[in-house]
């Protein structure tokens, strides 16, 4: 069965199209109109094996907040439609990531249970356009919309781009873990035998 979605959302702030194929290579073609942003989640597509294409234009003059975070929203929306009933996957995905001084580990749970969980050097957190603020708004809506229990931690890391990089690496990472089949898993792998 493909895994494929996409879905197209526009509001007053922004107007984002996604598409998505899980069980991809890492082909993407990502435009929001940040280019920092961009190159995060090509390294999420890339190390993921998804097949992404991201079409998003927002009010970048205003900030850069409405934009992270509807693609955040639309993102976890595509993952979601792509894998309908969850059905013999194996839920749980985990990756440790280093990228040069900066080290990050990232755990999901498929569970439909959202939660964020965010930890990163309070030094590397000033707020406004900075990337690791900036990333918690879209891990926060991603996993909201996606329907999983992430956990990001960062151990340490004093370059910003290190740490963000690392970050958005490791969760292709453990998303690529997490959305792989198992041919143990007949059905959804739960003891409740429901998510």
């Amino acid at each position: 069965m493909e895994r494929i979605s996409e879905i197209e959302r526009k509001t007053k702030e922004t107007g984002i199209r996604i598409k998505l194929n899980i069980d991809g290579s890492g082909k993407n073609e990502i435009s929001t109109g940040i280019p920092f942003f961009d190159h995060m989640l090509t390294l999420f597509a890339v190390h993921g094996f998804f097949d992404l294409f991201i079409s998003a234009k927002g009010d970048i003059e205003v900030d850069f907040h409405h934009t992270v975070e509807d693609v955040g929203i639309v993102l976890g929306n595509v993952f979601n439609k792509a894998l309908a009933e969850r059905k013999g996957i194996k839920r749980f995905g985990h990756a440790v990531t280093p990228m040069d001084d900066a080290l990050t580990s990232v755990t999901v749970d498929l569970s439909k249970r959202p939660f964020l969980v965010y930890n990163t050097p309070q030094a590397a957190d000033p707020g406004g356009n900075n990337f690791t603020s900036l990333s918690k708004e879209f891990f926060r809506a991603f996993a909201a919309k996606g329907g999983m229990n992430l956990h990001v931690n960062v151990f340490y890391g004093g370059n910003e781009h290190h740490i963000v990089e690392s970050i958005y690496k490791a969760a292709g990472r453990a998303l690529d873990q997490a959305t792989s089949y198992d041919q143990r898993i007949t059905g959804i792998r739960s003891s409740k035998g429901t998510l």
